[in-house]
């Protein structure tokens, strides 16, 4: 996969000479971006997100759809993809068991999966199964570096706007955030945009907004994009939408997207005869292996099942031979009183009276069955103890299968590996402050004569060679520019540069610069433009420092997400100054 790879979803919807243009999207983007879907229904969100899948599987680009309502099955149409939920129309039937391996599969062997719950009736089960697969998704992404695209419909109802973030959410909030480091993109998809967490969707670097009647939602397409679009999108047809993407330099495009090709599955059912098309079928051994496993759990269950019966049956058992131990004890007592009472010629004259006592054989007889009582006394204790050793090694068993799945060591030892690559961007950082003050020293104890222009690289940025002019032309503009800043109360380049270099603001520089696609160097190489000749749109950076372009627009992208900078109606960038500042001063 190029970069530079692009792949067709409809036409531009314009007054002007471009409409009917082919809009394309870059599939780098595509599968390693952050994404967002929205329209009421009818207004073709789903459609859109089918366009994709079809053109992202005709590239030959797997992906995981998350389906909520049963409705991407109609891409098997044309294309191969393993259909695994609860219905029996999937080819396997899964549980959260199944995750890992379904992972591997999408991941590992390019095999695209549609992971459909709608069939599910316990949505803790499905709620399970999706958190699961995507855990794996990116615990497997952090190795493999692979560029994968995960789907996910009705996105509200794990990230909800309003109510509590479930485990579910919280992992998908997090393959938002730091997914596309590694490789793993998303996007949602939902009707309702108020109820959908608003830090995912200002996250997003490509949003389609189709048609939206409900105020609360053309509130939200008022707020991210424009009050002007927000009052336009209630009057877009079918298909119709305003795309908005962080790599193109106009902000938003109005575009119609083309009509799926495969089977819509969605669609309102009608009065018309339905007929289901022939749908393409995954390899067998794939659905095998997948059956394995479900084989594997089921016979756990029953194994499990089976212990806890013979464990409910030795339960029962112990209780009836403690019963009988107590009566037996309750027997010994009284024949160990009697005997007592005989021997040493305790028997009050009353007591003869009042209970007969027994003489001769029957005296025997009495003696015989005390002896035989105490003997199954401790016969019965060591039947306890045997019984309570069996009752604690099942109990054990039994813990130990039912944990079999559970895996907590993982999940600490992940959250370890988080801390340590944040301890690892702090220690890069400190290092880099480092060598940026051993640089000024070097420099001040070289420091050039007058009348002496000084490189550029005197402000801090390693290689930023490729940003100085050779042109005595465009060096004078710049010292103008500096000077007119200046004197009219703004900074410059010097102090942009230290303002950059303060810990606090070199410290989200770095961690937006490895959210981006863009190498360190060549990060301060932009940075260091900006401070000398900002504002710029990315076109005019791109060619000065030596990078892709869509490098120079991801950095721009993170950088602009965390206010770094700002870009204005012409789509030029330039420091947030004010809110560096601010930044130096709370954080230091």
């Amino acid at each position: 996969m190029t970069e530079s790879q692009h792949v067709t979803v409809g036409e531009l919807q314009a007054a002007d000479d471009d409409h009917g243009t082919d809009v394309t999207l870059p599939v780098v983007q595509l599968l390693t971006g952050r994404g967002f879907v929205t329209g009421k229904s009818g207004s073709g969100k789903s459609n859109t997100a089918s366009v994709i899948g079809e053109e992202l599987l005709e590239a030959g680009y797997p992906l995981l759809i998350v389906d909520t309502d049963g409705e991407y099955y109609g891409l098997k149409e044309e294309y191969e993809l393993l259909h695994a939920g609860a219905d029996e129309e999937c080819d396997i039937q899964i549980g959260a068991e199944h995750a890992e391996k379904i992972a591997t599969l999408a991941l590992e062997e390019n095999v695209p999966v549609i992971l459909d719950v709608s069939g599910y009736l316990d949505e803790n089960e499905a709620d399970e199964l999706i958190r699961e697969t995507a855990r794996h998704l990116f615990t497997k992404e952090k190795k493999l570096k692979k560029p994968f695209l995960l789907v996910v419909e009705e996105v509200h109802e794990y990230i909800p706007e309003g109510g509590g973030l479930g485990e579910t959410g919280q992992m998908l909030i997090k393959i938002g955030k730091r997914g596309r480091k590694h490789g793993l993109g998303i996007v949602g998809i939902s009707q309702r945009p108020a109820d959908v967490k608003k830090d995912f969707i200002t996250q997003a670097n490509w949003l389609v907004w189709h048609r939206l009647t409900w105020e609360n939602d053309t509130k939200v397409v008022g707020r991210i994009v424009d009050r002007e679009y927000g009052e336009m999108v209630s009057d877009l047809g079918d298909g119709e939408a305003f795309l908005q993407t962080d790599w193109t330099e106009a902000d938003v495009r109005r575009i119609q997207f083309r009509r799926k090709r495969t089977f819509d599955a969605g669609a309102t059912p009608g009065l018309d005869d339905f007929e289901r098309p022939e749908l393409k079928s995954v390899s067998e051994t794939l659905v095998g292996d997948l059956q394995d496993i479900t084989e594997q759990q089921e016979k756990q269950r029953n194994r499990v099942a089976e212990l806890e019966s013979k464990l409910e049956r030795k339960d029962e058992r112990i209780a009836e031979l403690k019963s009988e131990l107590e009566s037996a004890r309750d027997v010994s007592a009284a024949a160990r009183k009697m005997a007592n009472a005989f021997r040493h010629g305790d028997v009050e004259p009353e007591d003869t009276q009042q209970t007969e006592l027994p003489t001769g054989d029957a005296a025997e007889q009495q003696r015989e069955r005390m002896e035989t009582l105490e003997s199954d006394l401790g016969d019965a204790r060591d039947r306890i103890a045997e019984l309570e050793a069996e009752n604690e090694r099942l109990r054990s068993e039994n813990e130990r299968l039912a944990k079999q799945a559970d895996r907590p060591e993982v999940d600490a030892l992940e959250d370890r590996v988080d801390e340590l690559e944040t301890a690892l961007a702090r220690k890069e950082i400190k290092l880099e402050q480092y060598r940026e003050f051993a640089d000024r020293q070097r420099q001040s104890n070289e420091a050039p004569s007058p009348g002496t222009s000084a490189d550029l690289s005197s402000a801090g940025s390693a290689g930023s060679s490729t940003t100085a002019s050779a042109d005595p032309a465009t060096n004078e503009e710049r010292a103008n520019q500096a000077a007119q800043r200046s004197d009219d109360g703004g900074s410059t380049t010097d102090d942009d540069m230290a303002l950059l270099r303060s810990d606090p603001v070199s410290r989200r520089i770095a961690f937006a610069r490895r959210e981006s696609l863009c190498n360190e160097d060549y990060a301060w190489d932009v940075l260091t433009l900006l401070a000398s000749n900002g504002p710029l749109g990315s076109r005019e950076i791109e060619p000065r420092v030596d990078a892709q372009m869509e490098s120079v627009r991801s950095l721009l992208t993170e950088l602009r997400t965390d206010s770094l900078v700002t870009r204005d109606g012409d789509g030029r960038y330039d420091f947030d100054r004010s809110r560096l500042r601010r930044i130096r001063r709370e954080e230091s």
